[in-house]
């Protein structure tokens, strides 16, 4: 499982890379929010289909930007979906996270549905 999240990590780091690269709303100080997981639900499910679509509903809290949710492809990981985004300092980060529907969707559906998860957050290197 160690070498799994090591493999996730490059991943991860070579999509915030390209992610960085791509964008201009990318500036130094630009923090990227990411979390991978792996759903309670079984693939393709109605039940899945709704996760998804709340989790993604989150992006209209005003500081997101660049919201992507992803679906892994690969077997070198046990997860299936990944959620992406970025946001300019860590204020606005802090401002998503203590957002009452941030707060919300982790303790009303959050902790109940997902099986596993790795978050991972970085800001642009110098």
């Amino acid at each position: 499982m160690k070498i799994n999240r090591i493999i996730l990590l490059l991943v991860t780091i070579a999509l915030i890379s390209f992610t960085a690269c791509n964008t201009v709303s990318s500036k130094k100080g630009t923090i990227t929010h990411t979390v991978f997981f792996k759903l309670k639900h079984p693939q393709g499910s109605e039940a899945e289909k709704v996760f998804l679509e709340k989790a993604v509903a989150l992006k209209s809290i005003s500081t997101v930007m660049n919201m992507t949710c992803v679906k892994e492809i690969g077997k070198k990981n046990d997860f299936d979906w990944g959620l992406t985004m970025q946001f300019k300092n860590q204020t606005d980060y802090d401002t998503y996270s203590n957002h009452p529907d941030h707060v919300a969707f982790v303790e009303n559906v959050w902790k109940k549905e997902v099986a596993d998860f790795m978050e991972i957050d970085y800001i642009d290197a110098p």
